[in-house]
Protein backbone atom coordinates (compact mmCIF):
# COMPACT_ATOMS: atom_id res chain seq x y z
CA UNK A 1 0.00 0.00 0.00
CA UNK A 2 1.33 3.50 -0.81
CA UNK A 3 0.89 5.81 2.15
CA UNK A 4 1.73 9.68 2.61
CA UNK A 5 5.17 9.56 4.07
CA UNK A 6 4.17 12.16 6.70
CA UNK A 7 1.28 11.02 8.16
CA UNK A 8 0.91 9.61 11.67
CA UNK A 9 2.49 6.80 12.70
CA UNK A 10 3.75 5.39 9.13
CA UNK A 11 7.19 5.19 7.84
CA UNK A 12 9.29 7.99 9.25
CA UNK A 13 6.63 7.93 12.48
CA UNK A 14 7.42 3.94 12.60
CA UNK A 15 11.06 4.40 12.71
CA UNK A 16 10.93 7.09 15.03
CA UNK A 17 9.09 5.08 17.55
CA UNK A 18 11.15 1.79 17.06
CA UNK A 19 14.77 3.79 17.47
CA UNK A 20 13.22 5.04 20.82
CA UNK A 21 12.19 1.81 22.48
CA UNK A 22 15.23 0.28 21.32
CA UNK A 23 17.75 3.30 22.53
CA UNK A 24 15.78 3.25 26.00
CA UNK A 25 14.00 7.03 25.81
CA UNK A 26 10.52 4.80 25.91
CA UNK A 27 9.29 1.47 27.31
CA UNK A 28 6.99 -0.18 24.99
CA UNK A 29 3.70 0.65 27.11
CA UNK A 30 5.02 4.31 26.86
CA UNK A 31 5.56 4.67 23.01
CA UNK A 32 1.84 3.43 22.58
CA UNK A 33 0.81 6.12 24.39
CA UNK A 34 2.21 8.51 23.08
CA UNK A 35 2.26 7.33 19.35
CA UNK A 36 -1.47 6.84 20.10
CA UNK A 37 -1.02 2.85 18.96
CA UNK A 38 -1.18 -0.57 20.91
CA UNK A 39 1.74 -2.03 22.60
CA UNK A 40 1.31 -5.14 20.05
CA UNK A 41 1.78 -2.64 17.56
CA UNK A 42 4.79 -1.01 18.90
CA UNK A 43 6.43 -4.53 19.31
CA UNK A 44 6.06 -5.38 15.73
CA UNK A 45 7.76 -2.34 14.29
CA UNK A 46 10.75 -2.41 17.12
CA UNK A 47 11.05 -6.15 15.75
CA UNK A 48 11.03 -5.06 12.25
CA UNK A 49 12.86 -2.21 12.68
CA UNK A 50 15.45 -4.62 14.63
CA UNK A 51 15.60 -7.06 11.59
CA UNK A 52 15.79 -4.38 8.38
CA UNK A 53 16.75 -1.06 10.50
CA UNK A 54 14.18 1.98 8.51
CA UNK A 55 13.57 -0.02 5.34
CA UNK A 56 11.72 -2.20 6.99
CA UNK A 57 9.01 0.48 8.15
CA UNK A 58 6.91 0.11 4.88
CA UNK A 59 4.00 -1.73 4.65
CA UNK A 60 4.45 -5.25 3.39
CA UNK A 61 2.67 -6.52 0.41
CA UNK A 62 -0.82 -8.76 1.43
CA UNK A 63 -0.32 -10.81 -1.89
CA UNK A 64 0.35 -14.50 -0.66
CA UNK A 65 3.61 -16.22 -1.44
CA UNK A 66 2.54 -19.09 -3.08
CA UNK A 67 -1.01 -19.66 -4.60
CA UNK A 68 -1.99 -23.34 -5.29
CA UNK A 69 -3.94 -22.91 -7.98
CA UNK A 70 -1.47 -20.38 -10.29
CA UNK A 71 -1.14 -20.93 -14.29
CA UNK A 72 1.76 -22.51 -15.04
CA UNK A 73 4.74 -20.23 -16.55
CA UNK A 74 4.93 -22.28 -19.77
CA UNK A 75 1.00 -21.92 -20.26
CA UNK A 76 1.20 -18.29 -19.56
CA UNK A 77 3.46 -18.07 -21.89
CA UNK A 78 1.79 -19.80 -24.87
CA UNK A 79 -1.04 -17.36 -23.64
CA UNK A 80 1.12 -14.41 -24.68
CA UNK A 81 1.90 -15.81 -28.11
CA UNK A 82 -1.47 -16.82 -29.44
CA UNK A 83 -2.44 -12.90 -27.85
CA UNK A 84 0.14 -11.31 -29.75
CA UNK A 85 -1.30 -13.13 -32.82
CA UNK A 86 -4.58 -11.35 -32.00
CA UNK A 87 -6.63 -14.34 -30.82
CA UNK A 88 -9.41 -13.42 -28.64
CA UNK A 89 -10.06 -14.78 -25.35
CA UNK A 90 -12.22 -17.30 -26.52
CA UNK A 91 -10.30 -18.60 -29.53
CA UNK A 92 -6.95 -19.19 -26.88
CA UNK A 93 -9.26 -20.73 -23.86
CA UNK A 94 -10.84 -23.41 -27.07
CA UNK A 95 -7.00 -23.86 -28.67
CA UNK A 96 -5.44 -24.06 -25.06
CA UNK A 97 -8.32 -25.89 -22.97
CA UNK A 98 -8.43 -23.11 -20.61
CA UNK A 99 -11.38 -20.88 -19.48
CA UNK A 100 -12.35 -17.79 -20.83
CA UNK A 101 -11.64 -16.25 -17.32
CA UNK A 102 -8.36 -17.85 -16.66
CA UNK A 103 -7.21 -16.67 -20.45
CA UNK A 104 -8.92 -13.06 -19.57
CA UNK A 105 -7.03 -12.87 -16.09
CA UNK A 106 -3.80 -14.12 -17.68
CA UNK A 107 -4.00 -11.30 -20.32
CA UNK A 108 -5.03 -8.62 -17.93
CA UNK A 109 -1.68 -9.79 -15.59
CA UNK A 110 0.47 -9.47 -18.72
CA UNK A 111 -0.76 -6.15 -19.90
CA UNK A 112 -2.09 -7.28 -23.08
CA UNK A 113 -5.84 -7.53 -22.45
CA UNK A 114 -6.55 -4.25 -24.88
CA UNK A 115 -5.84 -4.81 -28.88
CA UNK A 116 -4.45 -1.55 -28.48
CA UNK A 117 -1.40 -2.92 -26.36
CA UNK A 118 -0.73 -4.86 -29.01
CA UNK A 119 0.99 -2.55 -31.13
CA UNK A 120 3.94 -0.63 -30.11
CA UNK A 121 4.01 2.81 -28.98
CA UNK A 122 4.19 5.66 -31.41
CA UNK A 123 7.18 7.61 -30.48
CA UNK A 124 6.13 11.16 -29.92
CA UNK A 125 5.16 13.15 -33.00
CA UNK A 126 7.46 16.59 -32.31
CA UNK A 127 7.24 19.16 -35.54
CA UNK A 128 6.62 22.66 -36.12
CA UNK A 129 5.82 24.13 -39.44
CA UNK A 130 8.17 26.32 -40.84
CA UNK A 131 6.00 29.50 -42.32
CA UNK A 132 3.55 31.25 -40.39
CA UNK A 133 0.50 30.51 -41.43
CA UNK A 134 0.87 27.19 -43.25
CA UNK A 135 -1.30 25.29 -40.38
CA UNK A 136 -3.27 26.60 -38.07
CA UNK A 137 -5.04 24.02 -35.09
CA UNK A 138 -8.64 24.50 -34.61
CA UNK A 139 -10.27 22.58 -31.24
CA UNK A 140 -12.84 23.57 -28.84
CA UNK A 141 -13.16 23.41 -25.53
CA UNK A 142 -16.45 23.20 -23.18
CA UNK A 143 -16.50 24.72 -19.89
CA UNK A 144 -19.22 24.01 -17.71
CA UNK A 145 -21.06 27.53 -16.80
CA UNK A 146 -21.20 28.77 -13.39
CA UNK A 147 -24.36 30.00 -11.71
CA UNK A 148 -23.36 30.25 -8.04
CA UNK A 149 -20.38 29.25 -6.09
CA UNK A 150 -20.60 25.35 -5.44
CA UNK A 151 -19.88 23.30 -1.90
CA UNK A 152 -16.01 23.52 -2.80
CA UNK A 153 -16.58 27.43 -1.70
CA UNK A 154 -19.47 27.41 0.61
CA UNK A 155 -19.29 23.26 1.66
CA UNK A 156 -22.87 22.99 1.20
CA UNK A 157 -23.17 20.21 -1.27
CA UNK A 158 -27.23 21.32 -1.85
CA UNK A 159 -26.02 24.36 -3.85
CA UNK A 160 -26.16 23.07 -7.17
CA UNK A 161 -26.79 24.54 -10.61
CA UNK A 162 -28.05 21.49 -12.93
CA UNK A 163 -28.72 22.66 -16.86
CA UNK A 164 -26.83 25.34 -16.84
CA UNK A 165 -25.44 24.35 -19.86
CA UNK A 166 -21.43 24.77 -21.41
CA UNK A 167 -19.62 27.39 -22.82
CA UNK A 168 -17.22 26.26 -25.59
CA UNK A 169 -13.92 28.13 -25.82
CA UNK A 170 -13.04 28.19 -29.81
CA UNK A 171 -9.30 28.08 -30.02
CA UNK A 172 -7.03 28.65 -33.63
CA UNK A 173 -3.23 28.79 -33.01
CA UNK A 174 -0.58 29.09 -35.56
CA UNK A 175 1.52 26.25 -35.72
CA UNK A 176 4.92 28.23 -36.55
CA UNK A 177 4.37 31.36 -34.58
CA UNK A 178 2.00 30.16 -31.76
CA UNK A 179 -0.18 33.28 -32.19
CA UNK A 180 -3.54 32.37 -30.64
CA UNK A 181 -7.09 33.64 -31.94
CA UNK A 182 -10.33 32.52 -29.21
CA UNK A 183 -13.47 33.08 -28.83
CA UNK A 184 -16.36 31.72 -25.96
CA UNK A 185 -19.47 30.58 -28.09
CA UNK A 186 -22.71 29.15 -27.10
CA UNK A 187 -22.26 25.87 -29.06
CA UNK A 188 -19.91 23.73 -31.32
CA UNK A 189 -22.30 23.21 -34.23
CA UNK A 190 -21.45 23.69 -38.09
CA UNK A 191 -22.54 27.19 -38.12
CA UNK A 192 -20.66 28.31 -34.87
CA UNK A 193 -17.52 26.54 -36.12
CA UNK A 194 -17.73 28.52 -39.79
CA UNK A 195 -18.24 31.45 -38.38
CA UNK A 196 -14.91 30.77 -36.07
CA UNK A 197 -12.89 29.63 -39.19
CA UNK A 198 -13.81 33.16 -40.76
CA UNK A 199 -13.28 35.49 -37.63
CA UNK A 200 -9.76 33.30 -37.34
CA UNK A 201 -8.68 33.60 -40.75
CA UNK A 202 -9.38 37.34 -40.77
CA UNK A 203 -7.43 37.68 -37.77
CA UNK A 204 -4.38 35.75 -38.39
CA UNK A 205 -4.67 38.42 -42.24
CA UNK A 206 -4.67 41.61 -40.19
CA UNK A 207 -1.84 40.61 -39.18
CA UNK A 208 -0.14 39.60 -41.40
CA UNK A 209 -0.42 35.64 -41.54
CA UNK A 210 -1.64 34.01 -44.68
CA UNK A 211 -4.02 30.69 -43.76
CA UNK A 212 -3.32 27.95 -46.14
CA UNK A 213 -3.99 24.41 -43.83
CA UNK A 214 -6.54 24.38 -41.17
CA UNK A 215 -6.06 20.85 -39.05
CA UNK A 216 -9.27 19.66 -36.71
CA UNK A 217 -10.31 16.68 -35.43
CA UNK A 218 -13.09 14.42 -35.83
CA UNK A 219 -15.90 16.49 -34.48
CA UNK A 220 -19.48 16.52 -36.08
CA UNK A 221 -19.37 20.52 -37.29
CA UNK A 222 -16.10 19.74 -38.59
CA UNK A 223 -17.57 17.01 -40.36
CA UNK A 224 -20.79 19.52 -42.15
CA UNK A 225 -20.92 20.77 -45.87
CA UNK A 226 -21.00 24.11 -44.01
CA UNK A 227 -17.66 24.19 -42.62
CA UNK A 228 -16.34 22.40 -46.15
CA UNK A 229 -17.68 25.53 -48.05
CA UNK A 230 -16.11 27.84 -45.53
CA UNK A 231 -12.51 26.13 -46.06
CA UNK A 232 -13.23 25.96 -50.31
CA UNK A 233 -14.56 30.08 -50.06
CA UNK A 234 -11.00 30.83 -47.83
CA UNK A 235 -9.21 28.39 -50.11
CA UNK A 236 -7.80 26.69 -47.46
CA UNK A 237 -7.32 22.95 -47.27
CA UNK A 238 -8.84 20.99 -44.52
CA UNK A 239 -6.73 18.52 -43.03
CA UNK A 240 -8.50 16.16 -40.06
CA UNK A 241 -6.77 13.81 -37.40
CA UNK A 242 -6.75 10.15 -37.04
CA UNK A 243 -9.35 8.96 -34.74
CA UNK A 244 -7.60 7.93 -31.35
CA UNK A 245 -4.62 10.11 -31.97
CA UNK A 246 -4.48 13.39 -29.78
CA UNK A 247 -0.76 14.03 -30.59
CA UNK A 248 -0.94 16.37 -33.92
CA UNK A 249 -4.14 17.83 -31.84
CA UNK A 250 -2.47 18.74 -28.26
CA UNK A 251 -1.02 22.29 -29.54
CA UNK A 252 -4.12 23.39 -28.69
CA UNK A 253 -4.60 22.51 -25.80
CA UNK A 254 -1.34 23.43 -24.67
CA UNK A 255 -1.84 26.85 -25.47
CA UNK A 256 -4.35 27.38 -22.52
CA UNK A 257 -1.40 26.27 -19.93
CA UNK A 258 -0.28 29.37 -18.75
CA UNK A 259 -3.86 30.71 -18.18
CA UNK A 260 -4.02 27.84 -15.68
CA UNK A 261 -0.75 28.00 -14.39
CA UNK A 262 -0.92 30.26 -11.35
CA UNK A 263 -2.64 27.51 -9.15
CA UNK A 264 -6.30 27.50 -8.10
CA UNK A 265 -8.47 30.02 -8.46
CA UNK A 266 -9.18 31.69 -5.37
CA UNK A 267 -13.11 31.94 -4.05
CA UNK A 268 -14.87 34.45 -5.46
CA UNK A 269 -16.29 37.59 -3.42
CA UNK A 270 -19.87 37.69 -4.78
CA UNK A 271 -21.05 34.86 -6.75
CA UNK A 272 -20.20 34.74 -10.62
CA UNK A 273 -22.90 34.46 -12.93
CA UNK A 274 -22.60 33.27 -16.90
CA UNK A 275 -25.52 35.86 -18.19
CA UNK A 276 -24.46 38.39 -20.60
CA UNK A 277 -22.96 41.54 -19.77
CA UNK A 278 -23.41 44.94 -21.65
CA UNK A 279 -19.53 45.31 -22.98
CA UNK A 280 -18.11 48.95 -23.03
CA UNK A 281 -18.62 51.26 -26.06
CA UNK A 282 -16.72 50.79 -28.93
CA UNK A 283 -15.82 47.04 -27.71
CA UNK A 284 -15.97 44.39 -29.82
CA UNK A 285 -17.63 41.86 -28.08
CA UNK A 286 -21.07 42.78 -28.13
CA UNK A 287 -24.51 40.42 -28.29
CA UNK A 288 -25.76 40.21 -31.83
CA UNK A 289 -28.72 38.21 -33.29
CA UNK A 290 -25.65 35.98 -35.41
CA UNK A 291 -25.63 32.72 -33.75
CA UNK A 292 -22.00 32.50 -34.59
CA UNK A 293 -20.65 35.95 -33.24
CA UNK A 294 -19.24 35.71 -29.40
CA UNK A 295 -20.76 36.06 -26.13
CA UNK A 296 -19.97 38.82 -24.12
CA UNK A 297 -20.19 37.39 -20.76
CA UNK A 298 -18.61 37.74 -17.36
CA UNK A 299 -15.35 35.37 -18.19
CA UNK A 300 -11.82 37.12 -18.28
CA UNK A 301 -10.70 38.18 -22.20
CA UNK A 302 -9.43 34.79 -23.29
CA UNK A 303 -7.94 36.23 -26.13
CA UNK A 304 -5.58 38.30 -24.32
CA UNK A 305 -2.51 38.72 -25.72
CA UNK A 306 -0.95 38.47 -22.42
CA UNK A 307 -2.17 34.91 -21.76
CA UNK A 308 -2.96 33.70 -25.32
CA UNK A 309 -0.35 35.27 -27.69
CA UNK A 310 3.18 34.88 -27.59
CA UNK A 311 3.62 31.77 -26.42
CA UNK A 312 7.23 29.82 -26.22
CA UNK A 313 7.57 27.89 -29.69
CA UNK A 314 8.57 24.46 -27.85
CA UNK A 315 4.95 24.65 -26.64
CA UNK A 316 3.79 21.29 -28.00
Amino acid sequence: MRVHGNARLLPRQRGEMASAVLAGIFTRAEAATAWRCSSKTVSKWVRRYSEGGPSAMVDRSSAPHRVANKTPTDVEAAVETLRRQRFTAAEIGTTLGLAVSTVTAVCRRIGLNRLSRLEPVEPPNRYERRRPGELIHIDVKKLGRIGRPGHRVNGDRTTRSRGIGWECVHVAVDDATRLAYVEVLANEQAEAVAGFLRRAVTFFADRGVVVERVMTDNGSGYRRRLHALACAELGLRHLRTRPYRPGPTAKRSASSRPCSGAGPTPPPTRPATSAPVPSDPGSSATTTSDPTAPLASAHPPLGSPSCWNNLPRNYS
